[in-house]
């Protein structure tokens, strides 16, 4: 399963052959530099490890200085490691959005949106409690009982209550590559990606 680092630019939509408006999301995938190899023999297994976008130099500690320059390449901002290339990879090598074609098929993983602290409604989907009739004036999202009285007499872990949502790494499979522009490194692919625009992103197929 390759792939490559990149960036969640926004979204729009296109026209199919039949007029049908597509939503998509446009990604802009590499140019990522191969800055280690791992193999068995050294770490255990193989891998490619792949840098993404750069930053300034006063901004990278010595060790990622010199972990880069043995790659020949500036210090990046986001590095991964991703498994099983189909086609085999130097250090220093870079890859672009050449490697993916239109008709595709891709997982696109990232950082969903932060919500802050969320009731049970918004986070779970619950109904609230009953009706807005019979005194019931303030019960409308609230999530209701949480257990049974002196057996168990605790609340079971896992239940569904208020708290943090979303900042969690979400994978969407099988988005369909609707357009490649290579000279540019952008992929258009259909439906929704997770995080906020400019967030990095991991396009594996």
């Amino acid at each position: 399963m390759s792939g490559l680092i990149g960036r969640k630019i926004g979204m729009t939509s296109l026209f199919d052959e039949n007029g049908k408006n597509i939503p998509c999301t446009v990604l802009e995938v590499g140019p990522c530099v191969v800055t280690q190899v791992r193999t068995k023999e050294v770490d255990g297994y193989e891998a490619l490890q792949l840098g993404f976008d750069d930053k300034a130099d006063k901004r990278a500690i010595k060790a990622e200085l010199g972990h880069f320059k043995k790659a020949g390449t500036s210090a990046k901002k986001k590095v991964v490691e991703i498994q099983e290339f189909e086609t085999e990879y130097k250090l220093g090598d870079v890859i672009t959005a050449d490697l993916f074609n239109e008709g595709d098929f891709v997982d696109v993983q990232g950082v969903s949106k932060g919500k802050g602290f969320q009731g049970v409604v918004k986070r779970h989907g619950f109904g609230g409690v009953g009706q807005a009739t019979h005194g019931q004036h303030n019960r409308l999202r609230a999530p209701g009982s949480i257990g049974a009285s002196s057996t168990p007499s605790r609340v079971f872990k896992g239940m569904r209550m208020a708290g943090r949502m979303g900042g969690e790494k979400v994978t969407v499979q099988n988005l369909r590559v609707l357009k490649v522009v290579a000279d540019k490194n952008l992929l258009v692919v259909k439906g929704a990606v997770p995080g906020h625009k400019n967030s990095y992103v991991i396009v594996q197929k």
